[in-house]
């Protein structure tokens, strides 16, 4: 039986203040537990909430980028739910209306395939904190740093059709908001966090099966993990005559495998109602307009600026545009080279740069080697001060922190022979010392050709301007 996936994303953004959505204790990540915690976050009596301006700014400029509505009046709701680390026995949230409503992303994946997903909603919420199960035995620990610190719940129409997609949508997100400077995107700390909500219905239905949530998954890996485990489950569940049932799972990525948590709740068993202590907010025009005049460059307007002004392919754009920083790094090794060969920068940084940054499991943003040192040495490949190939003994020296390009090529000794002389005497040596190989050159066996130009190489050990030596040789063998 063929069966067709259903999929739609709740994801939460925790957005970047240095103080909560309604308090002014502080958002920073690491410090000891409860010590970031004010009388509004323990839910003390008698306290009283006050909206940080910052996080509707932040909402705002989410609508904008994600082409949404803006609502000019929205309302906060009382969540009610009772957990340990929810001390008010209720969570603010925004219910019926939210402050921004229908909008879209566009996504490409595999074959660069092009889909719009709709958004259908992302509403203002303040988290909840933290139960720790690890270090207390046979108790749970409390910690309510993280109680309070604003989140933007961004939900997702249910459109993506297999968890390809889903991931493809989940990282055009996950850069937007990075790009927009709301969300440090940090999926390890829970800055970025997603649920998955998974259905199956069979091939030419309409109507949607019955879905369950996955809970917090906080990586694109899991997060295409979780989905395929859980349409599988369903699929097996369908076909044996069983019935999926509504509710809450959580992803294993130990076990690699999904667990029920709890039936699914439904937003009566919330009991929402608006919160009596805020007041509706509401938006003016001239705050949208502020907002939108603010705007910085997104990530399909750097994509399309890539492509045109310095005629990277589309992959290479998509790539270099997925992560703010990573775009920012490449642009600064332009500056450094004065824009002059824009293809060999990106070679660079998504070749040799990348690989050495995903080998010792760094970041863009804890390069040992700089924009600007990448670019000094790309200079000296431009002015044949280094050819290609030595440039990667120069990367090496960089990276282990061994100097300037300058003084690493002069230290090293590895300027490059541009004496023809001396070049074409080392071709002399080589033709010489290979009678058999040339005469099979010139019988017509023109891959021999690359094997002379490997011994010159080698002779000059690798310091010959390619460019000339394959000119030299050529003339010499003609």
């Amino acid at each position: 039986m063929e069966w067709e996936t259903v999929i739609g994303l709740e994801v939460h953004a925790q957005l970047k203040t240095k103080t909560k959505i309604f308090s002014g204790a502080s958002t920073a990540f690491g410090a000891p537990p409860n010590t970031q915690a004010c009388a509004i976050d323990l839910g003390m009596p008698g306290v009283l909430p006050v909206l940080n301006q910052e996080v509707v700014r932040m909402a705002v400029r989410f609508g904008l980028a994600a082409n949404c509505q803006i609502a000019k009046r929205s309302i906060f709701a009382r969540k009610n739910y009772f957990y340990p680390d929810l001390p008010k026995g209720y969570q603010i949230s925004q219910f019926e209306l939210p402050i921004v409503y229908l909008g879209h992303l566009d996504i490409e994946y595999g074959n660069q395939q092009s889909k719009r997903i709709g958004i259908t909603r992302a509403h203002l919420e303040e988290d909840a904190g933290k139960s720790l199960h690890e270090d207390f035995a046979n108790y749970t620990g409390i910690d309510l740093n993280r109680a309070g610190t604003p989140l933007l719940e961004i939900v997702s129409e249910p459109d993506m059709r297999s968890a390809e997609e889903a991931v493809a949508y989940l990282k055009v997100l996950h850069a937007l908001v990075c790009y927009l400077d709301i969300c440090d995107g940090n999926m390890q700390e829970g800055s970025f966090r997603c649920d998955a909500n998974v259905s199956i219905r069979r091939k030419g239905e309409t109507g949607f099966g019955t879905r369950t949530e996955t809970k917090n998954i906080n990586s694109f890996r899991y997060v295409e993990q979780a989905i395929n485990f859980e349409v599988q489950r369903q699929i097996e569940v369908l076909e044996s005559g069983g019935k999926i049932i509504q509710q809450t799972m959580l992803f294993d990525p130990v076990k690699q495998q999904n667990r029920a948590m709890r039936s699914k709740e439904e937003a009566n068993d919330y009991r929402y109602f608006p919160d009596p202590d805020l007041l509706p907010l509401v938006i003016d025009e001239k705050f949208i307009t502020e907002v939108r005049q603010a705007m910085p460059e997104l990530p399909a307007e750097k994509r399309q600026r890539f492509i045109q002004d310095y005629g990277l392919s589309a992959y290479d754009a998509g790539v270099l545009i997925a992560q703010r920083e990573l775009s920012e790094y490449y642009e600064n090794v332009l500056a450094a080279i004065d824009k002059k060969d824009p293809k060999l920068a990106v070679n660079w940084v998504m070749g040799d740069l990348s690989a050495a940054l995903n080998k010792a499991n760094l970041d863009i943003t804890q390069s040992p080697v700089s924009a600007d040192k990448l670019g000094q040495m790309l200079l000296r490949i431009l002015d044949n001060t280094i050819s290609g190939k030595i440039a990667k003994t120069v990367f090496e020296a960089l990276w282990a922190q061994e100097g300037s390009v300058d003084s690493i090529i002069a230290q090293k000794g590895l300027k490059q022979v541009t004496d023809l002389g001396a070049i074409e005497k080392a071709i002399d040596e080589v033709l010489a010392q290979n009678p058999e190989q040339v005469e099979q050159f010139r019988a017509g066996k023109d891959k021999v050709f690359a094997f002379l130009v490997g011994q010159i190489m080698k002779a000059t050990k690798g310091k010959a301007n390619p460019a000339q030596v394959n000119e030299l040789l050529k003339k010499k063998l003609s």
